[in-house]
């Protein structure tokens, strides 16, 4: 057993603050330092639940949710809120309509056409030239999935309908997906002469393998739910109906195990496709030095003790 620090030492906790955000159009709404924006925004709408799910729905479906700059950029926001928000235990993804995001809306791009409250001020979409569009992939549609994978929270994709490209990559961001029966989901920019360009093959790659992926792209492969199941591309396929059910019950059971110990698994198993064996080994031992003295494992092994169900996260709670 590990040594446990001294008894009585308390957790620190976030304290809230709350500031305003001047000289621009949008600068009178107050933020809170720790809470996330909850609300209908550019392209889609984020809601909680108990116990710390925000629950992020794509709600374009006249446009099969497609994505614009302004959406994307909204999309980091709210998904950096959720990092800063000890309320936020879990982000689940999802489309309304008959699509989760069929890629980028190439007729809307300039997202004020879209309506919702923008969480940023808008800016030029940058493709006007090679530099251009190198530097608006690494800063808006690029860094979207970055912000998703390097999200310390889990995350789910509940995948209801057809996921393309901009939407099949950030699915692939996710930690979980669930893809209803009927869902489809692949990259189609070959059929356009253009490259996969926001990180989908790297992901591919990592859960499929080289040769699977190749095959994938290559051959502009469009799959069902259940042939997504077949190649490691999602973790469970369930009825239409069941979808949102089953994302909530994943995402609760995800919610509800010990934050500290997840979050920081969830990163050593990311690192550990990167790092050499030395590496992951030391990484790991740092990470269990954090796990091993904080108040979850305390409580677990207090639980085990007296045979009883252990009551994690109340840190979360103070």
């Amino acid at each position: 057993m590990p040594p446990w620090a001294k008894p009585g030492v308390r957790t620190p906790t976030w304290r809230s603050r709350t500031w305003r955000l001047g000289g621009c159009s949008w600068g009178d709404r107050v933020f809170k330092g720790d809470a996330m924006d909850t609300g209908e925004f550019t392209g889609f709408e984020v809601t909680l639940r108990k116990p710390g799910i925000a629950w992020l729905r794509f709600n374009t479906p006249e446009r099969l949710n497609g994505m614009t700059t302004a959406i994307k950029r909204d999309l980091i926001e709210a998904v950096t809120q959720a990092q800063m928000d000890n309320a936020v235990r879990v982000l689940v993804f999802t489309g309304s309509g008959r699509a989760f995001c069929a890629g980028d809306d190439l007729k809307a791009y300039r997202g004020a056409e879209l309506g919702g409250q923008p969480l940023v001020p808008d800016i030029p979409p940058g493709h006007d030239s090679s530099l251009g569009t190198y530097n608006g992939l690494r800063t808006i549609s690029q860094r979207l999935n970055t912000a998703i994978r390097s999200l310390d929270k889990l995350t789910v994709a509940a995948i209801n309908g057809v996921a393309i490209q901009t939407g099949f990559s950030l699915a692939l961001s996710c930690d979980f997906r669930l893809a209803a029966r009927g869902a489809r989901m692949g990259s189609a920019t070959l059929r356009f002469g253009l490259l996969p360009d926001e990180g989908g093959q790297y992901l591919l790659v990592q859960l499929m393998g080289l040769a699977r992926t190749l095959d994938f792209l290559m051959r502009k492969r469009i799959v069902d739910a259940d042939e997504a199941l077949a190649l490691g591309l999602v973790n469970e396929v369930v009825e239409p109906a069941a979808l949102e059910q089953a994302a909530l019950d994943w995402a609760t059971e995800l919610a509800n195990g010990p934050q500290v110990a997840m979050r920081l698994l969830k990163r050593s198993l990311y690192n550990a496709a990167e790092l050499g064996w030395e590496q992951a080994l030391d990484e790991i031992a740092a990470k269990t030095a954090i796990s091993d003295h904080h108040a979850d494992a305390r409580e677990g092994v207090t639980a085990f003790q007296e045979k009883r169900v252990p009551k994690f996260n109340d840190w979360l709670q103070s």
